[in-house]
């Protein structure tokens, strides 16, 4: 299967999303912002990048715009739940104008995950 990073500042998130992913056979990286994202899909060559939008230190927005500069072919899906004043649409519609792969609004469902994964997976 594919070697998928996962770029979440949640570390039970991230460890869930890690979890669901490597039960159905993919290779699992990940990193806790989005600096780390970048070194991580640096070295790492993954096949596909999952990312939240909001994030300390650099958020997800940042994240994939450095990421189209440095890998420009990895797919990517975007996922977040919104914040106070933003919501999750406006930050996923910000992601979608950046050419993400696929967007997921949190709380998703696995077979949404999954979807997403392959649908971004065909896309590359």
């Amino acid at each position: 299967m594919a070697h998928i990073l996962i770029v979440e500042d949640d570390e039970q998130f991230r460890q869930m999303l890690a979890s669901m992913l490597a039960a159905d056979q993919h290779r699992v990286s990940q990193a806790g912002n989005g600096f780390q994202g970048l070194e991580a899909a640096g070295r790492g060559h993954p096949d596909l990048i999952i990312t939240d939008i909001l994030m300390p230190e650099m958020d997800g927005i940042d994240f994939v715009m450095a990421l189209k500069r440095q890998c420009p072919h990895v797919p990517v899906i975007a996922m977040s739940g919104g914040r106070r004043s933003i919501s999750a649409e406006f930050n996923l519609n910000s992601a979608s104008l950046m050419g993400v792969a696929a967007i997921l609004t949190k709380p998703f469902k696995r077979d949404d995950l999954r979807l997403a994964v392959r649908q971004a997976l065909e896309r590359a």
